[in-house]
C-alpha cells in the first residue's frame, strides 16, 4: 500500500475510532450475556446449519399469517403448504465465496476460544473437558490449553488457570475428549475442518516432553506431527490440504524475551475486594515466571504456526524484500499472540500495516485480563484488521459470541476474509470493488411467535419491542419498533406481537457488516429484559423477500420463537 493510501485509511478509522475504551456507565446491558451449558448450541456457527429440522417446529402467529397473505407470500387463504415452505425454507444464503477452502490458512477467519476448559468465572471457575466437546460443537476451530506440570504425578500434565482458584483437569483427557469429537465428525456425512490447539506451555522440559508424547499417544494419526510439503516448509499450506488434521500452536520465544502478562493494568470497579485480590497476586506472580525455552520434541509440532507474544511493534514495522514485515527474530509460520489491550495500543496509527501483516501471517486477539468474569472482547474491531483468530471467553453468550456465531453461522468455522484483507489486497475492508462507499438496510419487520416470557411473567406483564444494531469495524447503531401491550391469559407463557414496522440505517460499505436483533420487553422503572436475540452476518441473508429467522436465548439455546422480517440493502 502506498503512504498515502496507508495515511488515508489509518485517518478514517482514527475518525471512526472503534477502539477507544467505553467507561463502565456506558456498556450497554445488551451486550451481556448468559453461562453457557452443555445444551448450548450457539456460539460458533452451529445454531444454522443446512436443511435444519427445527426449524419444522417453528410456528407463526395468525397475525403474521394473515399479514403474509396480504402481502402476497401465501396467497389469500393463508395456504399452510406454503407457508410450512416459508418457514422451512431459511433465512441465510451463504456465498460459496467464502467457504472455499483453496486459500492459504491466513486468510481465514477462524471460530476461536480462549480459556476453552474454564466453566464461567476466570479466576474461581471450575475446568471441565467437557467444556472441550461443548464448544467443539459448537463451532469452534481453534481452542486453547493451558498446560502446567502436576506436583502429584510428574508424568500426567495439568490443564488449569494458573496462580487462580481454578480446578485442574488431566491434560490426557482433555486430549482424549478432543480425539472423541474428532472421531465422531469423522461419522458425519460432510468432512469437518481443521482444529487449532493453542497450547499455552507452562511446564518445565520434562513436563513440554509428556505433553508432546500424550498428544501424539491419544490423537495419533488425527494429529499433524511433520510438515505436508518436505520441500515447501515456509510456504503456507491451505485450508484443503489441511483437512480434517489436528494442528498444534506452539510457543516460539524471541531472544531476550521478557517475561509478559495477558493482564490489563488497571482493575475493574465491578470486581470484589476478593477479585480484586486474585487478579492481583495472579499478575504478580505470573510476571516473575521466567519464559520457558520450548523443547525440541514440543517445538516440532508447531509446524504451521508458532505463537509470538511481542514485546514492540517490530513484528508489523521491519519491511523486506519479499516479505512486507519478515525478520530474521521471528518464524516464517508465525502467529502473532495479543491481547486487546497490547493490539488496541498500535492503533490507529499502525492499521494499516497491522492488516497487511494479518494478510500474511497469522494472529490471535484474546481478552484482557480484567475481563474475568468471563465478558468479551468486541471481535468485529479486530476481524477489521485480519485479525484471524478473536480467541473468546465461551463461557457467555454476550455481544461478542453472537457476532462470532453470525460471522461462522452455516459454515464449518473457517470464512474466507474479504479480498482487501487478503494477501493481494490493501487492507481497506471499507472499499468495496464497485467503489460505493455507504450503504442502505431497510429492515422490514413483521412479528415475532413464541417470544417465551422471563420467570412467572404472563402476558400482560409484558410490553415487547424490536430493537437491532447494526454492528461494523467503525462503529454501532441501533433503530427499535414501538412496543406493544398485551391482556392476555395469565397461563400463557409466551406472546405474539406484531409490530409492522421498518427501520432503516446508512453504513459504510463493507463485509464485515452485522445485525444484532433482539425482542425485549418495555418494563417501566427497570432495565428491559432480553426475551431473544439473534445475530445475522448482512452478507449472508436472503434478501428481498420475507423470512423467518429463529431467536436464540442469553445462554445460547434455541426458543422456539422467530421473527419473520424482509432485508433488502442497496448501495449509494
Amino acid at each position: 500500500m502506498a503512504d498515502s493510501q496507508a495515511t488515508g485509511l489509518s485517518s478514517r478509522l482514527g475518525k471512526l475510532n472503534p477502539f477507544k475504551s467505553r467507561s463502565k456507565k456506558d456498556e450497554d446491558d445488551e451486550d451481556r450475556g448468559e453461562e453457557i451449558d452443555s445444551t448450548t448450541v450457539a456460539g460458533g456457527g452451529h445454531s444454522v446449519v443446512l436443511n435444519d429440522p427445527f426449524r419444522k417446529e417453528l410456528r407463526v402467529s395468525d397475525a403474521i399469517r394473515t399479514f403474509l397473505a396480504s402481502e402476497g407470500v401465501i396467497g389469500e387463504g393463508g395456504d399452510e403448504s406454503a407457508l410450512r415452505a416459508l418457514v422451512e425454507k431459511g433465512h441465510l444464503s451463504i456465498p460459496d465465496s467464502v467457504t472455499d477452502t483453496s486459500h492459504p490458512l491466513p486468510e481465514y477467519f477462524i471460530s476461536s476460544s480462549h480459556n476453552t476448559y474454564l466453566m464461567a468465572h476466570q479466576l474461581y471457575g471450575q475446568s471441565s473437558a467437557t467444556a472441550y466437546e461443548t464448544t467443539l460443537n459448537a463451532g469452534a476451530r481453534c481452542i486453547e490449553i493451558d498446560a502446567w506440570d502436576n506436583d502429584d504425578d510428574k508424568n500426567e500434565p495439568k490443564v488449569t488457570h494458573g496462580y487462580t482458584l481454578v480446578s485442574n483437569i488431566p491434560f490426557r483427557l482433555v486430549c482424549e475428549t478432543i480425539r472423541n469429537v474428532v472421531d465422531q465428525e469423522a461419522t458425519q456425512p460432510t468432512p469437518a475442518a481443521p482444529i487449532l490447539l493453542s497450547l499455552e506451555n507452562h511446564c518445565d522440559e520434562a513436563g513440554q516432553k509428556r505433553l508432546a508424547e500424550i498428544m501424539k499417544e491419544v490423537l495419533g494419526d488425527r494429529l499433524l506431527s511433520e510438515p505436508l510439503r518436505q520441500d515447501q516448509l515456509e510456504e503456507h499450506v491451505s485450508l484443503a490440504e489441511l483437512g480434517s488434521k489436528v494442528l498444534v500452536i506452539v510457543e516460539y520465544h524471541l531472544p531476550d524475551e521478557a517475561s509478559s502478562s495477558s493482564s490489563s493494568s488497571s482493575s475493574s470497579s465491578s470486581e470484589s475486594e476478593s477479585e480484586k485480590i486474585a487478579r492481583q497476586s495472579y499478575k504478580t506472580k505470573k510476571k516473575t515466571t521466567p519464559s520457558k525455552t520450548i523443547v525440541p520434541e514440543l517445538a516440532e509440532l508447531g509446524i504451521y504456526a508458532q505463537s509470538v507474544k511481542p514485546r514492540d511493534g517490530s513484528w508489523f514495522s521491519l519491511p523486506s524484500p519479499g516479505d512486507v514485515v519478515s525478520s530474521s527474530v521471528f518464524p516464517h509460520h508465525r502467529l502473532i499472540n495479543v491481547s486487546e489491550v497490547g493490539l488496541s495500543s498500535h492503533l490507529p496509527t499502525n492499521t494499516a500495516s497491522i492488516a497487511k501483516h494479518n494478510a500474511r501471517h497469522l494472529m490471535r486477539v484474546f481478552p484482557k485480563g480484567t475481563r474475568i468474569s468471563s465478558a468479551n472482547l468486541r471481535p468485529e474491531k479486530f476481524w477489521g484488521l485480519g485479525a484471524q483468530i478473536c480467541a473468546l471467553n465461551w463461557q457467555t453468550f454476550g455481544a461478542g459470541m453472537q457476532l462470532n456465531e453470525a460471522l461462522f453461522s452455516g459454515t464449518n468455522g473457517f470464512v474466507l476474509k474479504p479480498a482487501a484483507l487478503r494477501a493481494d489486497g490493501d487492507g481497506d475492508i471499507f472499499s468495496s470493488s464497485e467503489g460505493n462507499k455507504v450503504a442502505v438496510l431497510k429492515l422490514k419487520v413483521a412479528g415475532a411467535s413464541g417470544v417465551p416470557l422471563p420467570g412467572d411473567k404472563t402476558p400482560k406483564d409484558v410490553k415487547p419491542y424490536f430493537t437491532c444494531s447494526l454492528v461494523y469495524p467503525g462503529g454501532k447503531t441501533k433503530r427499535k419498533t414501538a412496543a406493544v401491550k398485551f391482556t392476555g391469559q395469565e397461563d400463557e407463557k409466551t406472546v405474539n406481537p406484531f409490530w409492522n414496522d421498518t427501520l432503516e440505517w446508512e453504513f459504510p460499505d463493507n463485509e464485515l457488516a452485522f445485525l444484532r436483533m433482539f425482542v425485549k420487553s418495555d418494563d417501566s422503572f427497570s432495565s428491559n429484559p432480553i426475551l431473544a436475540v439473534a445475530a445475522l452476518r448482512l452478507l449472508y441473508v436472503v434478501k428481498g423477500e420475507w423470512v423467518v429467522v429463529p431467536m436464540l436465548d442469553l445462554k445460547g439455546h434455541r426458543t422456539g420463537c422467530s421473527v419473520v422480517v424482509k432485508f433488502d440493502v442497496e448501495k449509494k
